[in-house]
């Protein structure tokens, strides 16, 4: 029987970065050339609130055919290729196992709009420390509910995104 992944939500990890800084140089050894720019994600990226420990990590590269030729690589380091993975334009690695994972890598080529929704969402979560609570304790009280259910998980934290998605974006456009 297969083990199934337990969704638990800690106390913000000052470490969470410097993981994130590790993981970078690993990526840029496997990359070299052709990623642009790296960028911390997801809440591990926001101080103060809860999260799952797993490190998620955008990658915007010049070549995306060029990163499908690496997929033996990313293997061989310990990573599991995972194509799209529902999202167009991506591509998907997790490290370690299904169940067992500490990071998560997204790589889109350079200036793709994926990529500036996920800095917008976590710069106005920085910015916003109230909204940032809010999901923090939503995460919380979805993850004590939902516990060996990511699907249920991730759809109870779906309308809340697309709402402060729709708010940074504003935020982000008026900033300008």
């Amino acid at each position: 029987m297969e083990k199934k992944r337990k969704i638990e939500v800690f106390k913000y990890n000052e470490n969470w970065t410097r993981k994130f800084r590790e993981e970078v140089n690993s990526l840029k050894g496997i990359l070299g050339e052709i990623a642009v720019n790296f960028h911390h994600i997801g809440s591990t990226a926001i101080p103060g609130i809860k999260a799952k420990p797993i490190i998620d990590i955008v990658v915007e590269v010049r070549d995306l055919e060029a990163v499908d030729q690496l997929n033996k690589v990313f293997s061989e380091k310990g990573y599991i290729p995972l194509g799209e993975n529902g999202i167009v334009g991506r591509r998907f690695f997790i490290k370690g196992s299904r169940v067992e994972r500490t990071h998560h890598i997204h790589i889109f080529l350079e200036e793709n709009q994926e990529v500036e929704r996920h800095i917008i969402f976590r710069d106005y979560m920085i910015a916003h420390p109230d909204e940032a609570e809010k999901y923090s304790k939503l995460k919380d009280e979805l993850a004590q509910k939902h516990t060996y259910d990511v699907e249920e998980y991730i759809n109870g934290k779906n309308q809340f995104i697309r709402d402060i998605d729709e708010k940074a974006e504003k935020w982000w456009n008026e900033r300008i």
